[in-house]
């Protein structure tokens, strides 16, 4: 029997993005079985967009916004009750880099007998170049070159953006936390993912194209390290506090010292801005003792 592959996009307030996102989706050369949109802002002009897709498609309106932590855990679940064997997330403002992804990422998976699968994610406006910097031991790596020549990069995935689950996966990972909303989810549920023992990683022969999100990770230390500040103080807010939540868990708290050199570094040495050094320790201490109420 062939298996079910099911699309979960969550979205907001971002209907041009979405829709340049889902003519990819619904064009794969191996077509998705359903695709379900979770739209957090439920709007009428996005119910029409996902209602005229040429595939088999189910909208889920949100009247409470659910975040991107919340919407991929309704989409998901929704994606099961279907019957889905595999689950394929997709943000709003990104979108697969051809019609191919999909059936290279399930090849991928096959040839390497992955729990989880992701591309790589590049730049939307240059896919040369990473959308986000990676760390490979000591050194950044911010082009798709530099990631060697290996077909498959393990035990590494960025999970929101094209990352293909199957449904046992998903069952002994679980779904979003909820109350992260944004910011952190994707890392928590990479956490979970890593500590389960099932085996997941990168395929380097496909892409996903994302907004570059680099110049949030600000270098220190002269570029040995880099450090995150989102200029933004509603992301700002999500950003620490979730780091806080996520870091006190088991499998992350190794990285507590390296975590209060980076920002102490950054916010003494090189900014200079104590105030920002206290925001900091405010917001991440809200996350660690589980204080999870919304700005």
């Amino acid at each position: 029997m062939p298996e079910t592959i099911v699309g979960v996009v969550v979205t907001h307030r971002r209907r041009a993005q979405l829709a340049g996102s889902l003519a990819v989706l619904t064009a794969q050369s191996r077509p998705l079985d359903h695709l379900i949109v979770v739209d957090n802002a439920c709007e009428d002009d996005v119910r029409t967009l996902v209602d005229a897709q040429p595939t088999a498609t189910t909208y889920l309106g949100s009247k409470h916004n659910l975040g991107g932590a919340g919407g991929f855990a309704l989409g998901i679940l929704y994606a099961l009750s279907l019957g889905a064997d595999r689950v394929w997330l997709a943000d709003d403002d990104g979108r697969p880099e051809g019609p191919d992804v999909l059936a290279t990422l399930l090849r991928c998976a096959e040839t390497h007998a992955l729990d989880e699968v992701s591309p790589v994610v590049c730049d939307i406006d240059e896919p040369d170049r990473l959308a986000f910097p990676l760390r490979r031991g000591t050194a950044w790596r911010r082009w798709r070159s530099e990631l060697g020549t290996d077909d498959f990069l393990p035990s590494y995935a960025s999970l929101f953006n094209g990352a293909l689950f199957t449904a046992a996966a998903i069952e002994a990972v679980g779904v979003p936390d909820l109350r992260l909303f944004v910011r952190g989810d994707e890392v928590e549920v990479h956490r979970r993912l890593t500590r389960s023992g099932l085996r997941f990683g990168t395929c380097l022969q496909t892409a996903y194209l994302h907004p570059n999100g680099s110049d949030e990770f600000k270098p220190i230390l002269r570029g040995r390290m880099h450090t995150q500040y989102p200029d933004d103080a509603v992301k700002r807010y999500f950003t620490y506090r979730n780091r806080g939540y996520v870091l006190a868990q088991p499998g992350m708290r190794k990285l507590l010292p390296q975590e209060w050199i980076r920002f102490g570094w950054y916010f003494l040495v090189t900014t200079r801005d104590i105030a920002g050094l206290r925001e900091w320790r405010r917001l991440r201490a809200l996350g660690r003792t589980e204080h999870f109420r919304r700005p």
